[in-house]
């Protein structure tokens, strides 16, 4: 295939990766198999920094749409974003030593059990709780950031999803505020992980560049949607999300 047709299928996949991931999350669903599929032939590591790359700049720019849509509570927010980047770090170093056909069914059932909780309450994440935020909201923030981060730098697929879930239910937000604050914790994450791959030459500059472009469009979009259309919405997509990670994951586990 010439090599224009690929990158300009690649910034197809990139705009929408980046719709998605901007209201709902799971960019990388869409996003890095493209580019394992359309360019077979190069090193999964420079795959891997070439997609970090593109979407972190997709994220980024989500996520200062949001902050001029909806009110952060940063008290929260900058702990969970301290805790992700450090562990993210951590994650990334204990890669070799957690097999990854260990992980794929534990993320599997937790994705189900959060699918079902949010399929079932019909009002989760349509409204939000105004609740206090005190010293045990701070350090649960810690607590979930570090986790998602850790779980980022380990394995990946879903974080964003994780994080939008756990901000609905401990801490009462709606879909659109989790979705906002979920973007900030996922620049920390994607930061941590590009200290890796650019100064190891991991990135493909040729081919990052234009995606992250078209990742920017498609979260601008993404962005504009969700708050548009409101937490209703952006609920019904999560769950069609949740559905497709389901099936990504059980197909990795039980026939690849």
């Amino acid at each position: 295939m010439p090599i224009m047709l690929t990158i300009s299928l690649l910034c197809l996949f990139a705009f929408f990766a980046g719709l998605i991931d901007a209201a709902v999350g799971g960019g990388g669903l869409i996003q890095l198999p493209a580019l394992f599929n359309l360019m077979p032939n190069m090193a999964s590591t420079s795959l891997l920094g070439t997609n970090k790359l593109a979407s972190a700049c997709g994220t980024t720019f989500a996520a200062r749409a949001f902050v001029g849509k909806v009110h952060i509570p940063w008290l929260l927010v900058l702990p969970a974003v301290a805790s992700a980047f450090i562990m993210s770090f951590i994650g990334a170093a204990a890669v070799s030593y957690v097999p990854q056909q260990v992980v794929r069914p534990m993320v599997l059932v937790l994705i189900i059990i959060m699918a079902i909780y949010t399929f079932i309450k019909k009002d989760f994440g349509t409204t939000r709780v105004a609740r206090p935020i005190g010293g045990r909201e701070r350090i649960l923030a810690i607590v979930i950031g570090g986790a998602i981060g850790f779980y980022d730098g380990l394995f990946g697929p879903g974080t964003g999803s994780f994080l939008i879930f756990l901000f609905i239910r401990v801490f009462g937000f709606d879909f659109i505020l989790a979705s906002a604050c979920s973007k900030l914790v996922n620049i920390a994450t994607n930061v941590a992980a590009l200290a890796f791959f650019i100064p190891a030459g991991h990135v493909v500059y040729a081919v990052a560049a234009p995606m992250a472009v078209c990742n920017i469009l498609g979260a601008l979009t993404g962005t504009w949607i969700a708050v548009r259309r409101g937490a209703a919405f952006v609920r019904i997509l999560f769950l069609v999300l949740l559905v497709l990670l389901i099936v990504k994951l059980s197909y990795d586990i039980f026939f690849k």
